[in-house]
């Protein structure tokens, strides 16, 4: 209990921000909040990691050595190599560590997994550097997301966790009055992790798509088998060492927590799926394997997969700000982000911009030419879009300009110049309009930088559009403009019926893309881009179940 008081004010800080839903972050994003000489000596450790095996996990009897990571900056090997192990003897070691780990109490497991959020958040320098040669990010976002969001986003499942376990209470007595007699019972009862989980990270966000379910699954009492993306691996290698850390440091099986690497010539994901033993399943990636998920029989799953996002622009104050704000969320990250926009409606009659209309082609031009002066930007361009984690998105952008359907460049994609790293693979948003009816070309999810500008008829069709995407192709987000009080209430209804948030007239420094630890649901659950939410209370409450006894008194 020492350590459930050490940790008991940011729980409980924790467990206020999620129901309060306000601004609330135990993470500092900024990087000047942790060590000075953090960057240089992240620097140091990564350069000796080059080459070599990671020898920081606690596992232990692999049968050999994987690894063929390659950084997008500068698109050679890591030559990292990992502890790999047949699916048999992760299973069979998951299975050894779970009585103890399932037998702790709530107060304990919330300690540990706290504890091992403190050890994490001395590593964010050296995840940022892995996450940046892994991913594509550039430095600052993988500081922020892989480092301090991350953390958030995993203590949030800790809290909501800790609540729903001690929601009930575990004993009671029960005193029926007969009349001459009363009937007593005494009664307790038990949250009993569901058993082994696994968890499926993906290669673009490595870290911040892997903890909610990591943690989700730990804080109930599940053990869990984290299999990463065989081309991001090195990030979420540190989380799960320090994990395996601080459970040995409470005296806990470190096996608790495993890593199971893989190639991307031996995938081991399906026979880890498949496997009898492993009762929860967590994914983030592509459509077709996340149906796949999901119609295993006998497992809880909870997905993330993909969807196609929309922006319904029917009239702004000023046409600036905004188009700046739209190019700014198509570049973060190259588009290669589950909440970039994608396809972008607007009247063919244009919109209005304060009392003035303005016409479909000049809205178009001005996004373009928005987007343009950030991929320019010698500091800005760089740092905004980082570099193409995966060959097959360049490949993507060249397919979307083949299959245009009618449609026209009007800004064609670019690489981006990187001082620091010249052989970064790079590309810029692909800018095309279309008209409504090429459905075919923009109805499929282009993970990458490619943004659709689709002329519809008026503003009811772009809703219609966009509610009719969300509710068949699925959606995590969505972007609307308008100074109509109606127009705005009529997209919020429509979309509501299509389970998708709208973020309404962004400007600035906030983005459609961002969705914040304590405060968003980030996927709701509710159409074809997903089946579960971070994190609302279904996505941990699945995770356990109550066992009861009871006896006459």
């Amino acid at each position: 209990m020492i350590l459930f008081e050490k940790h008991k004010e940011i729980l409980d800080g924790a467990t206020k921000a999620v129901y309060s839903r306000g601004f609330w972050a135990a993470y500092p994003e900024n990087p000047k909040a942790y060590a000075e000489d953090g960057l240089a000596k992240a620097q140091e450790w990564y350069n000796t990691q080059l080459d070599n095996p990671f020898t920081e996990l606690l596992q232990q009897n692999q049968n050999e050595w994987k690894g063929n990571e390659t950084s997008p900056y500068t698109q050679e090997l890591l030559n990292i190599t990992y502890p790999a192990f047949e699916v048999d003897a992760l299973i069979g070691n998951a299975r050894s560590a779970m009585p103890d780990w399932r037998n702790a109490t709530p107060e304990t497991r919330a300690a540990v997994l706290i504890e091992s959020l403190e050890r994490i958040q001395k590593r964010f320098f050296d995840i940022a550097l892995a996450t940046m040669h892994t991913s594509g990010q550039a430095y600052m976002m993988s500081f922020q997301a892989s480092g301090p969001h991350a953390n958030d986003r995993a203590l949030e499942a800790i809290a909501i966790g800790y609540d729903m376990l001690k929601r009930f209470p575990g004993k009671s007595e029960w005193d029926k009055p007969m009349g001459k007699f009363d009937i007593k019972v005494k009664k307790t009862w038990k949250a009993m992790g569901r058993g082994i989980s696994l968890v499926i990270g993906c290669s673009t966000f490595p870290v911040w798509n892997t903890v909610p379910g990591l943690y989700a699954s730990l804080m109930t009492g599940n053990p869990v088998i984290v299999k990463p993306h065989p081309g991001a691996i090195l990030p979420i290698a540190i989380v799960v060492a320090e994990i395996q850390k601080a459970l040995v440091s409470e005296r806990f099986n470190p096996d608790i927590v495993q890593l199971a690497v893989d190639t991307y010539n031996s995938p081991i994901t399906k026979d880890l799926a498949t496997h009898p033993d492993v009762k929860i399943i967590d994914y983030t990636g592509g459509t077709k394997f996340g149906d796949y998920i999901e119609s295993i029989p006998g497992k809880i799953s909870f997905t993330e997969k993909a969807g196609v996002n929309s922006v319904i622009i029917d009239s702004v104050n000023e046409l600036a700000p905004v188009m700046q704000n739209l190019a700014f969320a198509a570049c973060l990250y190259s588009g290669q982000m589950c909440t970039a926009p994608q396809n972008i409606f607007i009247p063919e009659g244009g919109i209005k911009v304060g009392d003035t209309n303005v016409a479909f082609s000049d809205v178009a031009e001005a996004f373009a030419d928005a987007v343009k002066n950030i991929v320019t930007h010698p500091k800005m361009g760089p740092g905004v879009l980082g570099a193409i984690q995966n060959i097959d998105t360049i490949q993507r952008i060249a397919d979307a300009k083949e299959n245009e359907e009618g449609g026209v460049v009007v800004l064609d994609s670019m690489s981006v110049q990187n001082e620091e790293f010249p052989n970064a693979r790079s590309a810029s948003p692909l800018v095309m309009t279309l008209d409504a009816d090429a459905v075919d070309t923009y109805s499929e999810e282009c993970f990458g930088p490619v943004v659709y500008i689709i002329r519809t008829r008026d503003t009811n069709q772009s809703i219609e559009l966009a509610k009719k995407l969300a509710s068949t192709r699925g959606a995590i987000s969505c972007g609307a403009y308008t100074t109509d009080h109606k127009i705005k209430e009529h997209i919020a209804m429509e979309m509501e019926e299509a389970f998708t948030p709208v973020a309404f007239n962004l400007t600035g420094q906030i983005w459609m893309n961002q969705n914040a630890a304590f405060s968003d649901f980030h996927v709701t659950g509710g159409n074809p881009a997903g089946n579960a939410s971070f994190t609302d209370p279904a996505y941990l409450v699945k995770r356990f179940v109550w066992v009861g006894h009871k006896e006459i008194i």
